[in-house]
């Protein structure tokens, strides 16, 4: 598969958390190739600190943190490219660097399913970092680590350094085994020849239809939609409790009743599913629009009015099937309204649910000895549950920003630039299982000055 030379190439950048993405990343931009590079960066974390490690940083680089980019935040990642190629002149390739609990899949979706997407952009293969230290410690209960490995084009098996040259032959084979198509290049501090992971050509879309025959249909963050044909006035929305506490969903107009009207309104859902839900108190009113609205599952029978204020047809898009909480629309008089036509859709991958971030960022200066003796007792208890660790500290004394990356018991720092004219203060991130928030702040601010 070739690409046009009238489309932008995209590159995927992807891996499990603390491969080396950053490092990579670091490489590409300041490597003299002669290609100017917007980068978009994805953190799965409540804090955003990856602009921060990234040099250049100031210049062409966009950071999503409120989700994972093969989530909710795909809506965000269409808005952000579409934004970027309304300055076309700017760059000529686009990196994006998934969070490191992303499943590339969705994110090359994209290219394909939205059709303005395609027109303008190409995906030009999907670059994937392994720890050669770290991922079998991962490789056989994360659905993840394996999807990066499956739809990688090149594999980077990084850290070589740390590994004997029998586990690399072993982890070679395995990985081989689970994507014999990928080209796989041995690294250390990522550094590896630009040639081999920019301009590939094209991502391999045969390829990833046997990794998954589902590929070309997305994932949504919604698992129901149902067409209605409603006159004006109020009906009545209702739930009776199911296994969670709330749901998300989204009232719209569609231009008239049928199934192609329903599918036109879905990618906009998906923008709408992208934004910040407003939470609405039971017996609320739904009206249509934008508006993203997170409903109460909690008590008995639930009923909330759907106000419609003129007649046509209408979109009930559900982040949950409704036969999950018995939902069902009726009017004043309480009639059952059946949906003139309903659609079902692939449900977004599950997160490990004990995998978790805490973010840490306040100003103040720390104590260089207290926090070496934290974080050497942090690391000696818990290293094998905290599986990255990465940020920007002020130390006491220190002109200087001190920039770090860990991955379990491995930790590394060093001396940045200078602070500049009001930035300083610690921006810091775990992601691991197991993290007791209230214990990590405590920590850490026991060791401020």
């Amino acid at each position: 598969m070739s690409i046009a030379n009238s489309t932008v190439p995209v590159t995927v950048l992807t891996g499990f958390l603390g491969s080396g993405k950053t490092t990579l990343l670091n490489r590409i931009l300041s490597e003299n190739h002669g290609k100017r590079i917007a980068v978009i960066e994805n953190e799965f974390g409540e804090i955003g600190v990856d602009n921060d490690l990234v040099i250049g940083a100031e210049e062409e680089i966009f950071e999503m943190n409120n989700g994972c980019i093969c989530c909710t935040v795909r809506g965000d990642l269409i808005r952000i490219l579409g934004n970027l190629m309304k300055r076309r002149d700017k760059f000529d390739h686009i990196m994006i660097e998934t969070t490191g609990m992303a499943d590339p899949g969705p994110v090359a979706q994209t290219f394909f399913m939205d059709d303005e997407l395609r027109e303008a952009m190409s995906l030009d293969g999907v670059v994937t970092l392994v720890d050669a230290k770290h991922v079998m410690l991962h490789i056989e209960d994360s659905d993840e680590v394996k999807e990066q490995i499956a739809f990688a084009d090149v594999i980077l098996l990084n850290k070589v350094d740390l590994v004997s040259s029998a586990d690399l032959d072993q982890l070679e084979a395995r990985i081989h085994s689970m994507n014999s198509a990928a080209k796989i290049y041995r690294t250390r501090d990522a550094v590896v020849d630009m040639d081999k992971v920019l301009n590939l050509g094209g991502f391999d879309l045969d390829r990833a239809l046997e990794v998954d025959p589902k590929f070309l249909e997305p994932e949504y963050p919604f698992e129901w939609s149902g067409l209605f044909e409603l006159g004006a006035g109020d009906y009545r929305l209702v739930l009776k409790p199911g296994p969670d506490p709330a749901m998300n969903l989204n009232f719209r107009s569609a231009s008239v009743a049928s199934e192609a009207a329903m599918r036109d309104t879905v990618e906009k859902a998906v923008l709408v599913f992208s934004d910040d839900e407003v939470a609405l108190q039971t017996g609320a009113v739904i009206e249509p629009g934008e508006q993203l609205s997170q409903i109460d599952l909690e008590g008995d029978e639930l009923v909330y009015t759907l106000r419609v204020p003129v007649a046509g047809s209408y979109v009930l898009f559900t982040e949950h099937h409704p036969d999950e909480f018995e939902a069902f629309v009726t009017d004043a008089q309480g009639k059952r309204l059946d949906a003139l036509f309903t659609r079902e859709y692939k449900p977004d991958h599950e997160h490990d649910e004990e995998v978790t971030s805490v973010g840490i960022s306040t100003p103040g200066d720390l104590d260089l000895e207290k926090f070496q003796d934290w974080l050497r007792d942090l690391l000696a208890n818990l290293g094998p549950d905290i599986f990255r660790m990465k940020g920007v500290l002020s130390f006491r004394g220190a002109k200087e920003r001190y920039v770090f990356q860990g991955v379990h018991m491995l930790f590394d720092g060093r001396m940045d630039r200078p602070w500049r004219e009001g930035e300083r203060a610690n921006s810091l991130i775990f992601i691991g299982r197991n993290l007791d928030r209230e214990a990590l702040n405590a920590g850490f601010n026991a060791c401020l000055t």
